[in-house]
């Protein structure tokens, strides 16, 4: 198709005849291996001026670097694709409010972005909406915001080096959206320094998430919440992570809920570090080296509420000196633990506590099914109070409720031999 002084009025969907007519107009090529960079901008900037959309023709149009301006609307058929040429990055806006981008593809060719950049780079824009969009072979990030506000939605984000969606200091809700096949982390929701955020990200599909980048847990998440409070993380199904499905770091008042994970490779559902305040419950783990864990009081991790969950088919890390794993559900402090059903973990059902760090936990109503232990109390005489009750234990091979020092496990099975005179309250579970 070629944008002419006629056809420039349909394609932009009313750019209006007065001033387009008045000045020459762009031309415009889908499916043609020229370079369309120039006629596209000139398009995105008139329309913009005018306040109307630009709705591109079905096909391939090859570009470079796009400038997106306030008010920007780029919309496509379902058919349209944008095929990067090379550049910092493919569409790039900065402090401009109202972008929409809908019903396009935008393809990478994995060829080389900013550093630390994404094939869409967004800044400063409020009200943003992406929805229908198809993002694949980024070099980088899939899309990155920064100081955003908006929705993603519908989006699907796959083959991309880095993360799929990285939002920085941003407000969003992200839903059914498909993330595949990243190179570090499917969505990252980070905010520069702890601060309330209060973005939502529910109902997305995320699978195949790698950990190229290496270290200990940065890479490798599903969903990477990091400094960000008020977050909620509810009904996304999240499969074949190196690492997390979820993982909140320093991401206070936490809310991951109903989500579904499988096939994980530390742990599943992770509260660490510095938060106050984590709520986990309804979700299904199935594989994974430890289902959900709530730690770091060292660093002033402490608040959460864990129930509802059902956790099976948990795995040791062999491979590791230190930390094997193994386990159903880990807290530490100021924690309930309550109607959760755990089946088959090598080394726990659930564990509290790790040396002297264990304060206020609530273990009660659980069901925990053909585990090595049913529930390890750490031992420390530094640590604080710890409520065992009512909690149906069937089939641990190496005692019910036992003491463990960092791991190492030892004394009776306290389920049959309760001490009356410490710290530790075990009461009315049953044991079979």
């Amino acid at each position: 198709m070629t944008l002419s002084r006629r056809n420039a009025l349909i394609l932009a969907a009313g750019f209006g005849a007065m001033p387009i007519a008045a000045r020459a107009a762009p031309t415009l090529a889908a499916n043609a291996e020229a370079d369309q960079t120039a006629a596209l901008q000139a398009a995105i900037d008139i329309a913009a001026r005018l306040g109307q959309p630009v709705v591109l023709p079905a096909g391939t149009i090859r570009t470079g670097p796009l400038t997106l301006r306030p008010g920007t609307q780029l919309i496509g058929t379902g058919r349209t694709v944008l095929a990067f040429t090379g550049g910092r990055a493919l569409l790039t806006g900065k402090d401009a409010a109202r972008l929409t981008l809908a019903n396009l593809t935008l393809e990478g060719a994995w060829r080389p972005l900013a550093s630390g950049g994404g094939l869409v780079a967004l800044s400063g824009c409020a009200d943003l909406v992406i929805d229908g969009v198809t993002v694949r072979e980024a070099a980088g990030h899939g899309i990155t915001v920064s100081g955003c506000s908006g929705r993603i939605q519908a989006v699907a984000i796959e083959k991309v080096a880095d993360a799929g969606l990285f939002a920085l200091d941003s407000r969003l809700t992200v839903s059914g959206c498909a993330i595949d096949t990243c190179g570090n982390n499917g969505i990252l929701v980070w905010r520069s320094s702890p601060a309330e955020d209060g973005s939502q990200v529910t109902g997305n599909r995320i699978s195949r998430v790698r950990a190229d980048g290496g270290g200990t847990g940065q890479n490798g998440n599903g969903i990477n919440v990091y400094r960000a409070g008020g977050v909620m993380v509810a009904g996304n199904t999240i499969t074949d992570c190196a690492y997390s499905a979820v993982r909140g770091n320093a991401a206070s008042n936490i809310a991951i809920t109903g989500n579904t994970c499988a096939r994980i490779g530390e742990v599943a559902l992770y509260a660490e570090f510095g938060f106050e305040g984590a709520l986990i419950a309804n979700n299904i783990v199935d594989r994974a080296a430890t289902g959900i864990s709530v730690t770091n009081f060292n660093e002033g991790g402490r608040l959460a509420v864990v129930q509802g969950n059902l956790i099976r088919n948990l795995f040791r890390r062999e491979h590791e000196p230190v930390d094997t794993r193994g386990h159903g559900i880990a807290v530490e402090a100021d924690t309930v633990v309550n109607g959760n059903t755990i089946e088959g973990a090598p080394t726990a059902g659930i564990l509290v506590g790790w040396g002297r760090y264990v304060r206020d936990v609530s273990v009660t109503g659980n069901l925990i099914r053909g585990s090595r232990s049913g529930v390890l109390i750490s031992a420390d005489p530094g640590g604080g109070s710890v409520l065992v009750q009512a909690n149906l234990i069937a089939g641990a091979s190496d005692g019910a409720i036992r003491a463990h020092d960092k791991g190492r496990v030892f004394g009776p099975d306290l389920a049959r031999e309760p001490d009356t005179k410490g710290r530790v309250t075990i009461s009315g579970n049953a044991v079979s």
